[in-house]
């Protein structure tokens, strides 16, 4: 039996299989009535996104789609969003896919109301402010993946097609007025894309639960979510018609969103100057550089690993929780090294820089340098 809850935290959520069914009425509740909705190319062409417009349209509401959105979205992306946001008249955004659809039609609903350059409104100090807060049209969210959990959250990621690195726009009313969680969704998705958005949540939550920043509340879910992942991304990697398992795996993905407002870490600040270099899954470069990271930690969070290993059911501390990290990484079949993934170590002191200089890295247990940073960078290629 597949869960079916209505939540009210972080925003409302409507959950469970079939609630895709409820758009419309979702659109209604956020004031919309000439939605955008927002999906990724690969998307576009599937039977879900044309359901799903087939309900916008059944209810008055029309049938504009944009689609132009790269695996890494960026400015270039946003600015032809915008400007079909424009052009259409509308009045909010259903933003439906995996993470870069997601934060695309995000970001879209933010910009279209704005005067001045996005990165204007990176997640740095108080830039938020800067946004005219009146003109952020409404977001209905609708995740067709289990892992970024943008689907609850206040930011997204956009690359800047310049210099190749990622930036995080932060905005509170970038959070989706209505989130529609429908595991049924999630059921086409090619096995590397399961695997890859599946260690993404369990990666969010692992960051999250070993930051040092003190959030019990947030520390509370990141443990309670990578149980969750343990218990059924093996399942939905064996069979992805469970719908069971992929709800919880669903929930595992927006657990780690919202816990990783206490912080993430290297894990990230490696996986970010990657994706952006080579345009890797985000996702599956997350589970690569996943051990490296954990050993460098270890003097810090060994203890606290330890006590998330017996609630997990996992014996042998740390060391338990380390080779439980490689044997699901190998059954799953992630690739071991960055170099399967087409990175090689010409742009380590590059990326070795971005790094350094991403939001994630103060959020690591141990701090980095150009020289662990490098040697981690070595470690995983």
């Amino acid at each position: 039996m597949s869960p079916r809850a209505n939540w009210s935290y972080p925003t409302a959520i409507r959950f469970g299989a079939g609630r895709i069914s409820e758009l419309a009425d979702a659109c209604h509740a956020a004031g919309m009535k000439r939605p955008l909705l927002v999906t990724d190319r690969g998307l576009a062409a599937l039977p879900i996104t044309a359901h799903a417009l087939d309900l916008l349209d059944a209810a008055g509401l029309g049938r504009a789609l944009f689609a132009d959105v790269d695996p890494n979205p960026n400015e270039n992306n946003l600015d032809a969003g915008v400007k079909a946001f424009r052009a259409g008249n509308h009045d909010g955004v259903v933003a439906f896919g995996g993470g870069s659809g997601l934060d695309l039609g995000k970001l879209i609903a933010f910009m279209a109301g704005q005067s001045r350059p996005v990165w204007d409104f990176e997640d740095i100090g108080d830039w938020w402010t800067r946004a005219d807060a009146s003109a952020i049209a409404p977001i209905v969210a609708v995740p067709t993946t289990a892992g970024t959990g943008s689907e609850v959250g206040r930011a997204g990621v956009l690359t800047n097609s310049v210099t190749h690195v990622k930036k995080i726009i932060f905005h509170p009313k970038l959070l989706p007025t209505v989130t529609l969680c429908d595991p049924e969704l999630t059921v086409g998705m090619p096995r590397m894309i399961t695997v890859g958005t599946g260690m993404d949540a369990f990666a969010h939550c692992l960051e999250a639960y070993s930051s040092p920043f003190y959030h019990p509340m947030s520390q509370g879910i990141a443990l309670e979510g990578m149980r969750l992942v343990k218990e059924n991304l093996p399942l939905v990697v064996a069979d992805g018609s469970n719908i069971a398992a992929r709800a919880e795996m669903m929930s595992a993905a927006a657990m780690g969103a919202v816990a990783f407002q206490k912080g993430l870490g290297a894990i990230h600040a490696l996986s970010h100057p990657v994706g952006a270099v080579y345009n890797t899954h985000h996702g599956m470069t997350n589970a690569v550089v996943m051990p490296p990271v954990l050993l460098l930690n270890r003097p810090v969070i060994e203890e606290r690993i330890a006590r998330a290993a017996a609630y997990m059911g996992i014996a042998g501390g740390f060391d338990g929780f380390y080779d439980f990290v490689l044997k699901l990484r190998a059954d799953l079949g992630v690739p071991d090294k960055l170099g399967e993934l087409g990175v090689g170590r010409e742009r380590i002191a590059e990326m070795t820089e971005m790094a350094l200089e991403d939001p994630s890295a103060g959020g690591n247990p141990v701090a980095l340098t150009t020289q662990n940073t490098t040697a981690l960078f070595e470690a995983c290629i």
